[in-house]
Formats: C-alpha cells, sequence, structure tokens
C-alpha cells in the first residue's frame, strides 16, 4: 500500500549536515506553509510537542539497515531497525518530542529537534504525559548509546 502525505511546513535551523549527537544544544523553528498557521493556536500552553517529520536525506538499505549496532558502535549491541531511533529507516518517518521555546504567527520554535535544516515536518502534536510517558523501560545499552545525543 502506498501512502502519500503532505509536508505542513519545514524545518529551519542551523543544522546542514546529518548528526549522531549533540542534538540538545540546538534551537529549531518550524515554519508552517501559511494554510496550516492558525493550528498552532493554544499550543503556547504546553511545554512540549511532539514532532514528527519525513528524513528526506535518509538512505535506507535493508542488507546495512535492517539489522545493525546503533550508531554503527562497537560497543552496541546488534539490533533491528525498530529497536532504535536511526534515521535510515524503510519509510524514513522521524519523530522527536521536544521543548516549547515559543510560538508566534506562523512558526514554532523548539529545542532538541535531531532534523536538519529543511526538514519536511509533516505533523506537530501536543505532547500529553499521560499517553506519552508511562513507566517505560529500556535496556540498558539505550542510556549509554544518548549519553552525548541531547
Amino acid at each position: 500500500m502506498k501512502i502519500e502525505m503532505e509536508a505542513i511546513g519545514f524545518v529551519e535551523n542551523d543544522v546542514k549536515d546529518k548528526k549522531d549527537m549533540s542534538w540538545g544544544e540546538d534551537t529549531s523553528s518550524i515554519v508552517l506553509n501559511e494554510q496550516y498557521i492558525s493550528g498552532l493556536m493554544g499550543l503556547d500552553d504546553f511545554s512540549h510537542v511532539i514532532i514528527i517529520y519525513h528524513l528526506d536525506r535518509a538512505k535506507y538499505e535493508k542488507d546495512k539497515h535492517l539489522q545493525r549496532r546503533p550508531q554503527n558502535r562497537d560497543d552496541m549491541p546488534l539490533v533491528g531497525i525498530f529497536s532504535q531511533r536511526g534515521k535510515d529507516r524503510p519509510n524514513r518517518i522521524g519523530m522527536t518530542s521536544v521543548e516549547i521555546v515559543s510560538v508566534s504567527d506562523d512558526r514554532l520554535v523548539v529545542r532538541g529537534l535531531d532534523a536538519v535544516d529543511g526538514t519536511p515536518v509533516l505533523d506537530i502534536k501536543p505532547y500529553y504525559p499521560v499517553y506519552d510517558k508511562k513507566d517505560a523501560s529500556v535496556p540498558d545499552w539505550v542510556d549509554r548509546l544518548m549519553e552525548h545525543y541531547f
């Protein structure tokens, strides 16, 4: 089944190349297409949002990415793509929970978005702790992997 989507806007930031660490230092603007601008109303009452975006520069190769060590690090276990948040995915969908810095007329400014400048944004969802953070657990290797990510 083929699914088509239309971007609601794009990422504007100073990150020009893909990277695997230090995203917490980056501030990004989500610049909305004109027909979606009024959809930002009420978002300034939230502290966090979930940004869903198209990893348009990712290049998924089944033999290389279906199973791999996260960030290709030797100290990480060999795991499947669905056990990690790697950018080279079968459907090139990215999703990150981020802190809202500000909301203005045509843009949402966030901190910690792991997307490069020009990335198409597919959706913005408010972060609801009751839905989005439960008593979750992760393997030990995830904590080691994320030490310098944000």
